[in-house]
């Protein structure tokens, strides 16, 4: 199983929330390149911009994110 993106910081370009494929830009090889996102609760909605944690990574190019751990973001 690739674990590579798990733990990494994304930012939403694609509104992400139950019921719906967001999208999520994620520093991967070199680049950025945008996965599928899904709220890893099932619950959550993140809006464009936010940034979230890769919890999980799903073959070929999807990625189930949640918020951002405090002691992880720049303003906090």
């Amino acid at each position: 199983m690739n674990r590579s993106l798990t733990g990494r910081i994304g930012r939403v370009s694609g509104l992400v929330g139950p019921g719906t494929v967001g999208e999520v830009m994620v520093p991967f090889q070199g680049g950025s390149s945008a996965f599928h996102a899904h709220p890893y609760d099932d619950s959550s909605v993140y809006p464009v911009g936010e940034r979230v944690l890769v919890m999980y990574f799903e073959p070929p190019q999807t990625v189930y994110v949640e918020q951002l751990p405090e002691f992880l973001r720049e303003d906090g």
